[in-house]
């Protein structure tokens, strides 16, 4: 009961093709097409940018003894 058999796709097949036409759903397609291509382009931009940085990495010393020191610009508030 669930599952639909080929007759049924092929029915909502033709509909659809009947509302769109041939020619609107081909041209989704290609504007689909269009905006993956534009997507991986950036995010191949996106490494590209991020390789050519030439500010050296920071990183947090995790072993560092000292607990840090206190802020004195906060004002005291009550708890």
């Amino acid at each position: 009961m669930g599952s639909l058999s080929i007759w049924h796709w092929i029915v909502v097949i033709a509909v659809v093709l009947l509302l769109f036409g041939r020619g609107k759903i081909s041209d989704l397609m290609g504007d689909v097409a269009q905006g993956i291509k534009a997507f991986k382009k950036g995010m191949q931009d996106d490494d590209k940018v991020a390789d050519n940085k030439s500010e050296p990495v920071k990183s947090i010393d995790h072993t560092a003894s000292q607990a840090p020191a206190a802020r004195s610009d906060v004002g005291s508030k009550a708890v």
